[in-house]
């Protein structure tokens, strides 16, 4: 999907710890609560988390269901199924 000169720093973020990971994925989640939109969130989410799986934990512990709920709802176009996938 990605070539190397384009990869979202996923290069870089292999190289850090959990936690790491962990804290960048909830300022990304404020981020989303301050107006990002949920598909940066959640492609974001999934580069910096290094997998879906990852992704998916990390968002459902930093946003309530109702939050997810809604940023469900709110996704439009090509982008509604990987929200699906990583907020349901």
């Amino acid at each position: 999907m990605l070539d190397s000169t384009n990869d979202l720093g996923a290069a870089l973020f292999k190289t850090w710890t959990e936690k790491q990971r962990k804290n960048e994925i909830q300022k990304l989640v404020e981020g989303f609560r301050n107006g990002v939109p949920v598909g940066i969130l959640c492609k974001m989410s999934e580069v910096i988390a290094g997998d879906k799986k990852k992704a998916k934990k990390y968002l459902k512990l930093f946003m309530s269901e109702s939050e997810r709920t809604a940023a469900i709802a709110s996704a439009t176009g090509g982008i509604v199924p990987v929200v699906k996938s990583l907020l349901s």
